[in-house]
């Protein structure tokens, strides 16, 4: 089992305190596949939240040109970690494969709410990436669709296009997320006609669940499901599902029914229901007040599923008319506070340069595990003494620190309006690790998926060890990092952290051998000052360049998901503990 430490020194529960996992508990996430062609094509990105930092009266200016998206009113509230991407970017869908999976999504719902859209573009490049992932060993959400709410002909149209198209071929049917033993769909089927063969086979097909639009109404039939409610949320369907959201674009003054977001008083990121106030602490909206109230509730109230709103969603437009914004209105995505997406962001650092654009990443971590429980981890095999050249030797070594291959990939991709992503950082793809012990050594094994480049290569087999798993000591708490030095033929360097900045002194020497696509090393165990109980966490990275800009930290955290590599991914370290 992995563990993380957010930026706010949040740590995962483990399984003692997450509890065994249970049986029939299912985690739904709202995602966006609309960043396709049909969304991005204009002039510019324009960016809600640094718009207003440079010109702040421009928010009263509704013909302010900084508004001028050079064909379109689209507009971002901050910018995704990954860029202002498309939802055909491969190398963005493999990231978000992975980081749902590692979240412990089971499926997520395409936001198809504005008819006739269903950007059938996007949804093919993600099966295809997500299929393939999928047989890489990345266990990845399935995959359903949140149509319009209420019934209609455009409704009707979107549910023949999508049987046709998906369902009816089978095509990746191993992605379809089922309930109650057919694929599901979150829509109406009221307007699917009965007077014919072909219509009555599609409409048997589905198990469906309409969607419920409003925040605070609660269901009117027990066959609706939610997506996004003021605290209390209510149990739909027999307590089926329920809504978890990470801020409401609702306010008093509308009665809790959906308005702009821009509207004083909405109920962003730092709002509390039970008590109708919003959390005063500097950068407020980092702690999560709003998603942790709700999702208090919807572990209270127990149901099979919880729906998360959301991943992605990062664009509103700008209306001029309606929804009660004044001059203009942003709907549902506005700034840093009044926004609702979890995705990480490249916008929140603190004043040393370290990132905590992924704090709502882990915090949905952390009641997933509480809502559905864990598997409880293995620990450490008994002592063995390896010999250096004998990747034989590590057969019977555990754990087995497993990886999904097939991530070391590069980037080509076209982004929103001007934007254009490359990187070809992509190189040795991380399996498998070890770790061995006896009285005088520690070892440590790293596997690729095919043989690994040259050791003289730059930011080459990094190893970060948290050696106290305790993130307040060392830099993200890593105390050594291997490999921060370019080795030599046989031997290499083991730095020690100084002071907690990303600053690094030797500590001593390992020595090493590489064998195709194996590397083992063998280093005193006084090099990290082990004496005699070893619990430690680790983490593998390769090719993570080092940062030459004046006055900034040579790493950052945020590197882990943008490098070559890393095993595991993101913020998660392995763990080894010895009983």
């Amino acid at each position: 089992m992995w563990t993380a430490t957010d930026p706010l020194g949040r740590k995962l529960p483990d399984y003692e305190q997450a509890g065994t996992k249970k049986k029939n508990k299912y985690i739904a996430m709202f995602y966006w596949t609309w960043h396709n062609p049909n969304m991005v094509s204009y002039g510019t990105v324009g960016n809600i939240s640094q718009i207003l930092k440079e010109n702040p009266n421009a928010i009263k200016e509704k013909d302010n040109p900084v508004w001028d998206r050079g064909g379109s009113n689209t507009h971002f509230w901050g910018e995704p970690l990954f860029g202002y991407y498309r939802t055909t970017d491969p190398y963005v869908l493999r990231k978000h494969a992975e980081m749902l999976a590692d979240a412990g999504v089971d499926v997520v719902f395409f936001d198809c709410t504005n008819a006739p859209f269903l950007w059938d573009e996007s949804y093919n490049a993600l099966m295809k990436t997500w299929d393939q992932a999928r047989k890489d060993g990345v266990k990845v959400p399935k995959i359903s669709f949140l149509l319009p709410f209420g019934p209609s002909d455009a409704s009707y149209d979107m549910i023949k296009r999508l049987y046709n198209d998906v369902y009816k071929v089978r095509k990746y049917q191993n992605l379809w997320f089922t309930w109650q033993g057919k694929p599901m769909l979150m829509g109406y089927n009221d307007n699917i006609p009965t007077n014919n063969a072909e219509d009555r086979e599609m409409k048997n097909f589905f198990t469906f669940r309409p969607g419920q639009a409003d925040y605070v109404n609660g269901p009117s039939n027990n066959t609706q499901w939610g997506w996004l409610e003021i605290y209390p949320q209510n149990k739909y369907a027999y307590n089926e599902e329920v809504a978890v959201g990470v801020a409401q674009n609702t306010c008093a003054s509308n009665y809790y029914h959906a308005s702009a977001f821009n509207i004083p008083g909405t109920l962003g990121r730092s709002y509390t229901g039970k008590n109708k106030s919003w959390d005063t602490r500097p950068d407020s909206y980092l702690y999560g007040a709003n998603f942790q109230e709700q999702w208090d509730r919807g572990i209270q109230l127990d149901p099979y599923l919880i729906f998360v709103t959301g991943w992605n969603e990062y664009i509103a437009g700008k209306w001029d008319t309606g929804w009660q914004g004044d001059p203009f209105s942003f709907v549902d995505q506005f700034d840093w506070e009044h926004s609702r997406d979890i995705e990480p962001n490249n916008e929140w650092w603190d004043a040393d340069g370290n990132y905590r654009g992924d704090t709502y990443y882990y915090q949905l971590i952390q009641n997933v595990r509480k809502f559905k429980g864990m598997t409880q981890r293995e620990y450490a095999s008994e002592t063995k003494t390896i010999k250096l050249d004998s990747m034989a030797a590590w057969t019977d070594v555990k754990p087995d620190f497993r990886h999904y291959k097939g991530n070391a990939i590069k980037r080509a991709h076209a982004g929103h309006a001007d934007k254009y992503y490359n990187s070809s950082l992509g190189r040795n793809d991380i399996v498998d690790a070890k770790i061995a012990r006896d009285a005088e050594y520690i070892y440590f094994y790293v596997e690729t998926a095919s043989a690994m480049t040259s050791p003289q290569d730059e930011n080459w087999m990094m190893l970060f060890i948290d050696i106290d798993r305790n993130k307040s000591t060392g830099w993200e708490g890593y105390d050594y990092v291997v490999n921060y030095e370019t080795p030599d033929a046989s031997t290499g360097t083991v730095s020690k952290n100084v002071g907690g900045k990303c600053e690094w002194d030797k500590a001593g020497d390992f020595d090493y051998v590489v064998k195709g696509n194996k590397m083992a090393i063998r280093m005193k165990r006084s090099v990290l000052g082990i004496k005699d109980k070893i619990d430690l966490e680790f983490k593998w990275v390769d090719n993570m360049p080092k940062n030459t800009e004046s006055g900034k930290p040579e790493y950052n955290a945020s590197q882990f998901y943008t490098c070559g590599d890393a095993a595991p991914g993101a913020r998660f370290n392995f763990i080894y503990t010895v009983k």
